[in-house]
């Protein structure tokens, strides 16, 4: 006998799930918007998720440009997400690669994230994936 109380050929009752209908709300990118950003560089202290004392900037001053860093992060959460059954925003043709679909939508500049750049005076800037200039 098992620390469990069962026997050699014991077997478990296992119940079938409910069936889950898809909720279009918690979607990725669905509700208030905090879901699809992404935050790029050192967070303030005291800042992690909240994002709430941190203030946007009106003009922005960093550069255009995603950075290699930034890159990597929003292909492993576009990669994971298409792993997880989001919808694919571009023609698959055929390809089953999560990371490989998320290279062809960030190249068809299709992916619907946000990176949160934090600057030194404790204010952000929002840049849209589509708004970067990628460098590959």
């Amino acid at each position: 006998m098992s620390d469990d109380g069962m026997e050699v050929g014991d077997t478990y009752d296992y119940e079938e799930p409910e069936h889950i209908e898809y909720d279009a709300a918690l979607s990725p990118g669905a509700g208030d918007g905090e879901d699809n950003i992404i935050v790029s560089g050192d967070v303030p202290e005291g800042k992690q998720r909240t994002g709430k004392a941190a203030v946007a900037n009106e003009v922005r001053i960093t550069t255009p440009y995603m950075t290699k860093y930034e890159r990597a992060r929003v292909l492993g959460t576009r990669a994971l997400q298409i792993s997880m059954n989001a919808p694919v925003l571009v023609p698959v043709e055929g390809e089953t690669d999560p990371l490989e679909i998320a290279l062809k939508e960030l190249a068809a500049k299709k992916i619907p994230l946000v990176i949160r750049r934090y600057l030194p005076d404790n204010s952000f800037e929002d840049w849209k994936v589509e708004e970067l200039i990628v460098q590959e």
